[in-house]
């Protein structure tokens, strides 16, 4: 099993949820989150300058069977993406073993 952890623009949320929903990805979890980027410079909009190295995003938590892997990624990839700088990043680490609470169930099952 799989994890996979992907920092998005909040505006592109609605898009990679419906995306990974396609696919089959039908639970994950996501928090609102504040973080630091690499831009050094600012934007000015309607004559006010604002900083966009600490612009809100949203934090996706999903896992998947390992054989889900790629496809996951890749509708992360594409939805997400708008080729501008600070699109995001994505993270993969391996779980060593899940458990369904209500059923005691261990391993590959507890994601279906």
């Amino acid at each position: 099993m799989k994890k996979i952890e992907a920092i998005i623009r909040k505006s592109k949320f609605r898009v990679v949820k419906e995306a990974l929903h396609e696919i089959g990805v039908n639970f994950f979890s996501y928090w609102d989150v504040t973080g630091l980027g690499n831009e050094k410079e600012g934007h000015v909009y309607r004559g006010v300058s604002y900083s966009t190295s600490d612009i809100q995003r949203r934090y996706l938590s999903i896992v998947v069977n390992d054989d889900f892997e790629e496809i996951t990624i890749k509708t992360i990839l594409n939805a997400a993406s708008t080729g501008q700088v600070g699109d995001g990043k994505i993270f993969v680490s391996d779980i060593n073993d899940a458990y369904r609470i209500r059923t005691g169930e261990k391993g590959r099952e507890t994601l279906n």
